[in-house]
């Protein structure tokens, strides 16, 4: 931690930062159940850091959530013995339930919280604040997982942290890499009517509210930490991965039925060319970009599906391993075409994966039909002949899957590009 400026002196950056410190107020959560060992260091090292380094108006808030052991009284005394700490008590346990409190009744501009064990490095909080006190984004997330992060944790939490958020990204199309890190901050005007929809109390609501905010057109900003696992964390890694992927699948069905949206959260406009002739417009060469971009990404998807069929019909039969393989292979290959073949991200995942999944059926019905007649034309076909009789279905139906891509489910995208 580096020293602070000597008495008496002004330096450039406290010129810099004068009047944004007097406009932007951050509040710092500090969420604690039964921490009454780490609480004091915590608070001494956040404090110094913050008076030393950090340039806007600051506050510590520990936030007590039904603490059985000596920390809500630490935490007061603490409150007395430093300026700008203040305590919360709550009478309900649940890192989600202590957040939505504390977060919703914050006065600050901006609210962040770190995990008591300060596992993050402080360096970051600077960069994960300042895009939002200056309007850049809406919610700020640290991420072990993001380039230029560095991590110190066992191989254990590390395989289940990136089965995790690769699943989460898989499935919701996220474009965050680390939902878990304890670690977070958001505009507080941006946050409330989130607050409302995130139902989870527990450890989930880092990812649900991430989802929401990504579902609802809020954009969010990932910083690379540093990070080190505490090594006397109490967390139950596996029984939380099972929670987690409950609320994935909560989560998914509120965006299918709609009730994921968010009224009264302020809409970003859409971005615009600084120079009208920088950007070439989809009307005049992008028919070929899509189809480009959509056979390579076929091809990827076509490639890994016969790997997994070759695998999948080891043990099981050929229409079985031929739907286990497309399910998997058709999420990814939707997203995917949402994402860059027809640039679609304002548009529904839900509703576009459902359209998906529909294209998905009339794909699997052909490939199985071509599957289903060719012992009929050849005897006991060899699985050489079984493979390459579903490659070219593959590809045949590859084409009536781009066409029904691009005039339906992306069809209204299309026609908004160029209008």
């Amino acid at each position: 931690m580096s020293v602070g400026t000597p008495p008496g002196t002004t330096s450039a950056a406290d010129h810099r930062t004068t009047g944004v410190r007097a406009t932007a107020t951050v509040d710092i959560m500090i969420p604690v159940h039964n921490e009454e060992r780490a609480l004091p260091g915590c608070v001494e090292v956040l404090h110094r850091f913050l008076a030393e380094q950090f340039p806007f108006d600051w506050s510590i808030v520990v936030v007590d959530n039904a603490s059985t052991d000596n920390t809500f009284a630490l935490a007061q005394d603490l409150a007395g013995r430093y300026d700008r700490v203040r305590v919360v008590h709550l009478d309900r346990k649940g890192r989600g339930h202590a957040l939505r409190e504390a977060w919703g009744a914050s006065t600050a501009a901006v609210v962040t919280y770190m995990d008591v064990d300060l596992s993050t490095g402080l360096d970051g909080l600077l960069p994960l604040v300042a895009p939002l006190v200056n309007g850049h984004s809406d919610v700020a997330i640290g991420s072990r997982l993001a380039p230029g992060s560095r991590t110190v944790r066992g191989p254990k939490r590390e395989f289940v942290s990136r089965s995790y958020n690769a699943l989460i990204r898989l499935w919701h199309g996220a474009r965050f890499t680390d939902a878990q890190c304890g670690f977070k901050a958001a505009r507080a005007e941006v946050v409330r009517p989130l607050l409302e929809h995130v139902r989870d109390d527990a450890w989930f609501f880092d990812t649900e509210l991430l989802l929401l905010a990504e579902h609802n057109g809020l954009r969010v900003h990932e910083v690379p930490v540093d990070w080190v696992e505490d090594v006397d964390s109490r967390v139950d890694v596996l029984a939380t991965a099972r929670d987690d992927f409950k609320g994935l699948v909560r989560v998914a069905r509120a965006k299918a039925n709609g009730t994921a949206r968010v009224a009264g959260l302020p809409q970003r406009p859409q971005p615009q060319a600084v120079h009208p002739d920088a950007v070439l417009s989809r009307s005049a060469g992008g028919l070929s970009w899509q189809v480009l971009s959509f056979a390579v990404i076929g091809a990827v998807s076509t490639l890994a599906n016969l790997a997994l069929y070759g695998l999948f019909r080891l043990w099981w039969p050929v229409l079985v391993a031929n739907l286990v393989a497309l399910v998997i292979t058709t999420l990814f290959n939707t997203e995917a075409n949402r994402r860059f073949t027809f640039a679609a991200r304002e548009t529904s995942r839900g509703k576009t994966h459902l359209q998906g999944f529909v294209v998905f059926g009339l794909y699997y019905a052909f490939t199985s039909a071509a599957l289903l007649v060719l012992p009929l034309v050849v005897a006991h076909p060899s699985r050489v002949l079984e493979l390459a009789v579903l490659l070219a279905s593959s590809a045949l139906g590859t084409v009536g899957r781009f066409l029904l891509l691009r005039s339906w489910v992306f069809r209204g995208n299309d026609r908004k590009d160029q209008a």
